[in-house]
């Protein structure tokens, strides 16, 4: 996969590439991210790259000549109909599905803009889609179009060491992760949960659902339509999964009054 990241600080995206599963999908030849600085691309001496807004207010924006340059430069080192996506406030909320729409595709271009933004003439005529990675507001691009790396690449075939860890973890299958505990089996006065410790694999799973389920319940509603105080817009509860969430609710409820009573 070939990803290029049009930035006017390529030097802190390619710090943060070196290290991690990003340094070891570049090195082992499945990745490779590349950076486009606007700087190079501006027509004056003091390489300008930004203006102030039209209409007033506060804030710079991108101008159109060396973005859209640097734009269709990047495009140019991944290919011709790679999609172009702008990190926005602006933009669609990107989740797991997005990471591996994108994965499955031999590459893109990430626009990380900063201040105010783009021109939007640039945006209409350069970008094919605007993606957010939450609701806030942070200095620049940059972060965000790491995030998106980051989804991406693990997702690649050959990245992570067990292809497993892909497919098991929070959000794959709508669900958040079940708690994962190691050695030392007992530690403070804690301990691994029994179930863990044996090697009923079925128990196990059993277990692991559970827990997925119903902390997606209590922290996450909005992925799930069965949830009272959900958005109804997750995906509905199995008939197993209905049953596991009313066993942790009834084991919840049992551990609090246990507490209550103490």
């Amino acid at each position: 996969m070939r990803i290029a990241v049009v930035t006017l600080f390529p030097g802190l995206m390619q710090g943060a590439l070196e290290h991690g599963v990003l340094g070891r999908a570049q090195a082992r030849g499945l990745a490779a991210v590349g950076c486009v600085d606007p700087r190079q691309y501006a027509g004056d001496a003091h390489r300008t790259v930004d203006d102030r807004p039209y209409g007033g207010g506060p804030g710079m924006v991108g101008t159109p000549p060396p973005w859209a340059q640097a734009i269709d430069a990047a495009r140019g080192q991944v290919g011709p109909d790679a999609p172009r996506i702008h990190l926005s406030a602006q933009g669609e909320r990107f989740d797991e599905g997005m990471a591996r729409e994108l994965a499955a595709m031999p590459g893109f271009v990430l626009v990380a803009s900063r201040y105010e933004g783009l021109d939007q003439r640039v945006i209409d005529d350069r970008i094919d889609r605007e993606l957010s990675i939450g609701d806030y507001v942070l200095s620049g691009g940059e972060f965000a179009a790491l995030v998106v790396i980051d989804a991406v690449v693990r997702l690649l075939p050959g990245v992570l060491g067990d292809e497993r860890s892909s497919e098991q973890e929070s959000y794959t299958a709508g669900r958040l992760d079940w708690p994962h505990y190691t050695r030392p089996v007992d530690w403070e006065g804690r301990a691994v949960p029994k179930v863990l410790q044996g090697g009923d694999h079925a128990a196990i799973r059993r277990w692991r659902l559970k827990q997925a389920v119903g902390r997606t319940y209590l922290r996450r509603p909005d992925l799930l339509q069965d949830a009272p105080q959900g958005a109804g817009l997750g995906r509905a509860l199995s008939e197993e999964e209905r049953a596991l969430l009313n066993e942790f609710l009834a084991e919840r409820e049992e551990e609090g009054n246990g507490q209550r009573n103490r």
